[in-house]
C-alpha cells in the first residue's frame, strides 16, 4: 500500500517531530512548543489530528514516503535530525525511549 502524503515540507517536519515526541508516550508542552516554533498553529493542529488517526505502521510509511517526495538531501536530513534532538531536549529530559527513537529515526531517515 502506498501512502499519499501531499504535505508541504513544513507539514512533514511537523509530522516527524510529533511522531518522535510521542516515542515515550508523553507529549510534553515544551515538545509541543518546539514543534509549533517550526510551523504555525493551524498546521500543527491539522497534522496533529492526522497523526492521532494513524497507527505506528501508517506513520512510518507516511514519513518514508514524505522524505522520498521531498527529495531530502544529506544536509536536509542532518538538519532534520538536529531539529529532532532539539525537540527531544526541550523538556529537559532525554529518556531511553527518546534515545531509542532517535537511533531508529536516524536509521530510517539516512
Amino acid at each position: 500500500m502506498t501512502y499519499n502524503t501531499p504535505w508541504s515540507k513544513d507539514e512533514l517536519v511537523a509530522y516527524i517531530l510529533l511522531f518522535a515526541a510521542n516515542s515515550n508516550f508523553i507529549e510534553s508542552n515544551s515538545e509541543k512548543n518546539a514543534i509549533i516554533a517550526k510551523v504555525d498553529m493551524n498546521t500543527f493542529q491539522r497534522i496533529h489530528d492526522e497523526f492521532d488517526g494513524d497507527n505506528d505502521y501508517q506513520s512510518i510509511q507516511k514519513i518514508i514516503q514524505g522524505l522520498k517526495d521531498h527529495n531530502y538531501t544529506k544536509e536536509d536530513l542532518e538538519e532534520l535530525l538536529s531539529e529532532l534532538k532539539v525537540m527531544f531536549l526541550s523538556d529537559g529530559e532525554y529518556d531511553i525511549l527518546e534515545h531509542n527513537m532517535m537511533l531508529w529515526l536516524r536509521k530510517i531517515i539516512s
